[in-house]
């Protein structure tokens, strides 16, 4: 692997291999290894297809790719066949060789694997047609599915490290912030902050400026850093370097999840990649510019992904936060000037030096420019990730690309900005999702988690469950948050096992103001917002739990019982056979009969009955 002394030597390799790549008449097999497809047995697709290929003597006709997460991961392992773009949805190992006969052999679909739709019940042949990805602008994300994220070539054609290049030798630094700042890049981590103004602002504080890169992503269901991280992380090391030469700093840090173990071993290859080409380390392309990344892994507090907290731990004190009297871009790590990005925002500058400021700032609304990559998990057809322009509303995001709300079930809520967003109610599903419309309804963007909940989930439950997590992944500095979110848990709990009493709501919601004014840091000013959103959008269910003793969703076990409609009980046992208590008994074609000293409120009989028979009391 050559260092590239200077740019003429970069760009005579990186079009040479552009050249290749148009020229090649093989066909490219695209296979996602990100983490959620390896789980569904990516290895094992790929050792068969690799033999398949070399049992048939057709290795000089075909590529094949192991990238990064596809997004569709509720399909995985997902294989793509390019040029054509064929896709195959969870590939099993002895579809493979159907596959490769047909579709790369003769160029033929083989129908029976294409993705079919859950609305049309089409056979879909290629992704583009799919709505997942149709409805979708993936202009970070789209290069996930056709780059080897260990193979520093794949990045280079497609214009990898160009953005770099350019701003090294074609602008000045304040070029480079002016541009940051006229696209209305803001942070894609939680705060939202304007991306040029915090680098502006560092630059002009003295001292040994750093750079460093939040991959610290802790929210539940969350896991866009991850899949940048895993598939392209070349495109966060190129934003590192660009906003290196912005503020003057030859030091960069990027601090990511312990728990992250392909991140990791993919960010340390790219890296050491990098430093072989010579993007990284002294003189870069026979400039006098220096900078060079370290890897620091965290230990997995939910704490650490606020700012301060992150560079105390990088120091190697205890993750805590501080008040900021000073901002870290004055005063951060090592008491240094030190500007801090989160994956995805550090992924969208290559792009913006690429296709300019304007390109970007015509996408999106007036305040949020660009797009957004979402976790769309929960009660949701099509989980995944979802990269849209900012300003898409949640009813599309839901259900155009989502798919809707599975097994015919209503949508109740979706919470939107991780454990401590808001929940939001049918009623704003046409919402544009940017960072002050979803502020104004009590919820936030956060790092961009969407979690779905349909007509089953307990609004009360729901809210106690984000506060015990929250309990624990307090760091305990602060009395508001420590002590509130602690109250606030033992007042939910109280609720949902039956014990709820008058005032309690309304000590709830007191107790949230308080802990939202006084914490120290964005975990306690965000944690009450569960809480006072359910209680806003959802207090008939507060009601009922404390007045009627009743969760008329069914999930708090002290709150409700199963009964059997003699009605509309058509006697098939299906509800007798999977019950694990041997509770539900009766004869065939004859209404049956549920012994509640049996009955654990499992569900189970519930969700196993066709005609509705099962009723919550």
């Amino acid at each position: 692997m050559a260092k590239f002394e200077n740019r003429d030597a970069l760009d005579k390799h990186r079009k040479s291999l552009q050249a290749e790549e148009k020229n090649s008449t093989k066909k490219l097999v695209s296979l996602c290894a990100g983490s959620g497809c390896g789980a569904y047995g990516t290895a094992n697709v790929h050792k068969t297809l690799m033999e398949e290929i070399s049992k048939q003597g057709i290795e000089d006709n075909v590529e094949v790719r192991l990238t990064g997460c596809h997004g569709f991961c509720e399909k995985g392992p997902i294989m793509v066949i390019h040029p054509e773009g064929l896709f195959y949805p969870q590939v099993k190992q002895e579809n493979v060789p159907d596959i490769i006969a047909n579709s790369i052999n003769n160029n033929e679909v083989v129908e029976k694997f294409l993705y079919k739709d859950p609305v049309t019940k089409k056979r879909i042949s290629h992704e583009k047609d799919i709505p997942f990805y149709k409805l979708q602008q993936r202009t970070i994300f789209g290069n996930n599915c056709r780059i080897d994220p260990t193979n520093i070539d794949h990045y280079l054609i497609y214009d990898g490290y160009l953005a770099f290049e350019k701003a090294l030798f074609d602008m000045e630094p304040e070029k480079i912030i002016t541009e940051i700042k006229e696209s209305g890049l803001r942070g894609r981590g939680g705060g939202g902050f304007p991306a040029g103004i915090k680098w502006e602002t560092c630059r002009k504080h003295e001292g040994t400026r750093y750079v460093l890169c939040n991959a610290d992503e802790g929210d539940p269901g969350a896991y866009m850093d991850r899949s940048l991280l895993e598939g392209n992380p070349h495109s966060v090391i190129e934003g590192m370097l660009i906003e290196a030469i912005a503020i003057g700093s030859s030091d960069g840090y990027i601090y990511v999840r312990h728990e992250y173990p392909l991140a990791v071993e993919n960010l340390e290859k790219s890296l050491e990649k990098a430093r072989l080409m010579g993007f990284l380390g002294e003189n870069i392309l026979g400039s006098d510019f220096n900078f060079d990344i370290k890897i620091s892994r965290g230990g997995g507090a939910f704490v650490c992904g606020e700012s301060t907290a992150l560079m105390a731990s990088l120091e190697g004190k205890p993750g805590r936060p501080k008040a900021k009297y000073v901002h870290t871009v004055e005063k951060g790590f090592r008491e240094n000037p030190t500007s801090l990005n989160n994956v995805e925002t550090l992924a969208n500058v290559p792009v913006i030096i690429n296709k300019g400021a304007k390109w970007f700032s015509d996408i999106g609304t007036e305040k949020s420019k660009g797009t957004k990559i979402f976790s769309l998990v929960g009660k949701v057809v099509n989980t995944g990730l979802v990269e849209v322009p900012m300003g898409t509303t949640l009813r599309t995001i839901i259900f155009d690309i989502g798919g809707g709300i599975p097994n015919k079930k209503e949508f109740k809520a979706v919470q939107t900005g991780g454990p401590s967003g808001g929940c939001i109610p049918e009623n704003y599903l046409d919402l544009p999702v940017d960072f002050d419309a979803l502020t104004k309804v009590g919820s936030m963007m956060g790092s961009g988690g969407m979690i779905v909940m349909d007509q089953d989930t307990c609004m009360v439950d729901i809210a106690r469950y984000f506060v015990d997590f929250l309990k624990d992944e307090s760091c305990g500095q602060c009395n508001p948050c420590r002590e509130g979110i602690k109250q606030t848990l033992e007042i939910l709990t109280r609720i949902c096992d039956g014990d709820g009493k008058q005032g309690d709501i309304e000590l709830l919601e007191e107790l949230g103001s308080l802990i939202q004014k006084f914490s120290l840091c964005g975990l306690g000013t965000a944690a009450p917002n569960p809480v006072l959103t359910t209680i806003k959008y959802f207090r008939h269910e507060y009601d009922a739990h404390i007045n009627d003793k009743k969760c008329t969703s069914g999930v708090c076990k002290n709150l409700f019982h199963y009964e059997i409609d003699d009605n509309a009980c058509t006697g098939c046992s299906l509800c007798a056979k999977k019950c694990p208590q041997d509770a539900i008994s009766g004869e065939k074609k004859e209404p049956h009969q549920l012994e509640q000293d049996k009955c654990i409120k499992c569900g189970i009989c519930y969700d196993a009955c066709k005609f509705k028979a099962i009723l919550i009391k």
